[in-house]
């Protein structure tokens, strides 16, 4: 192997590895606030990429249709639950205008300007627009009505639902698979290695998307209330902290991220509606690598997972994902014989 060979794949493992690094930190958050597992944030990546491919074609992208629906199904859960409360009167405008009204607006909205060929970044700005509040609703329709229960109940959930956004995937967009076009066009020569400016958008995005979840941990009210939730679930309802509204805004910030990952790695690969799954795990061997706990040793596992990944598919392509997975055993191992056993809050219970 000659050292542009493996320049060429150190290149790929990094921008690989700072994907799979945005995928990691979804997951760690999920799963401190909420304690799901959430199988599904593949599917926000393949969701977005899938969606900014159709707009690119001029067509309206099935993902309206289901922003829409879940507006509706969002709208009667929260309709009933107000009505059991005895609170409907006071609480129907909020839910008519966050559940129903801005969902149908930013549909309707992306509908009228898909076949309008508007610019890549309107585009990019559409396919956000569709696929983040995806989130939250599927926190309130699948997850909420059994946030309490155990761990095993939720990573269950956590599967069904996985399984049942890919089948409206496979209905919405086909088997087909759709490849988006760059960001920009244009390479760098750096040595005998050619640096392409997408991959530098690629790396810069993520590192920015970074840096933009640290300061809003750190700075912002909200950030802190999800904080002292990851770190205290009892202590944050104590102190006033709703976790049903930490749940929402883990799966905003979770959506977000997966939407992201989503419109960067769509003009380096094809994606199809099942892509989500693959890319998802490997976030989720990053998150392990750290122990499911720390972010920053997700984002180091995460650039190893892509550099290992990169390295594999040119030594033995057909076998690089059982390399990457089985990387998993030997850190398990090692985190079950050196971890303590912490009682959880559902066996204090």
């Amino acid at each position: 192997m000659s050292s542009d060979i493996v320049l060429w794949l150190v290149q790929d493992g990094v921008i690989s590895g700072a994907i799979y690094a945005l995928l990691a930190l979804a997951l760690l958050l999920v799963f401190a606030v909420t304690r799901i597992i959430f199988v599904s944030q593949g599917d926000f990546v393949s969701f977005a990429a899938l969606t900014l491919g159709t707009l690119q074609l001029g067509q309206v992208p099935g993902t309206v249709y289901l922003l829409a629906a879940g507006g509706i199904a969002v709208t009667l859960m929260e309709m009933n639950a107000a009505w059991r409360q005895r609170a409907l009167r006071r609480r129907l405008p909020r839910i008519l205008l966050a559940w129903l009204a801005l969902p149908l607006l930013a549909a309707g909205l992306v509908a009228w300007a898909a076949p309008r060929q508007f610019g890549p970044w309107v585009l990019i700005a559409m396919t956000l627009l569709v696929i983040v509040p995806l989130g939250p609703m599927l926190y309130r329709v699948a997850f909420r009505p059994v946030a309490n229960a155990s761990v095993l109940v939720l990573f269950i959930v956590s599967i069904a639902a996985h399984y049942a956004l890919t089948g409206i995937g496979l209905a919405m967009f086909g088997g087909e698979g759709l490849r988006t076009d760059p960001i920009a066009d244009l390479s760098f020569d750096l040595g005998n290695v050619k640096v392409s400016a997408q991959s530098l958008w690629v790396l810069g995005t993520s590192v920015a998307g970074m840096v933009a979840l640290w300061l809003f941990f750190e700075r912002s009210l909200y950030g802190k209330a999800l904080r002292a939730t990851a770190i205290n679930r009892v202590g944050a309802r104590l102190v006033g902290i709703p976790t049903e509204l930490s749940g929402q805004l883990a799966f905003w910030l979770a959506a977000a991220m997966g939407a992201l990952s989503g419109l960067l790695i769509s003009p380096i690969t094809t994606m199809y509606f099942d892509s989500g799954l693959m890319i998802g795990l490997k976030g989720f061997v990053a998150a392990i690598l750290g122990g499911m706990a720390s972010y920053p040793l997700a984002v180091v596992g995460a650039l190893g997972v892509g550099l290992l990944e990169a390295f594999s598919s040119f030594w033995a392509s057909a076998y690089k994902e059982v390399i990457v997975f089985t990387l998993l055993i030997p850190v398990l191992l090692w985190l079950s014989l050196t971890s303590k056993h912490v009682v959880s809050e559902d066996e204090e219970e």
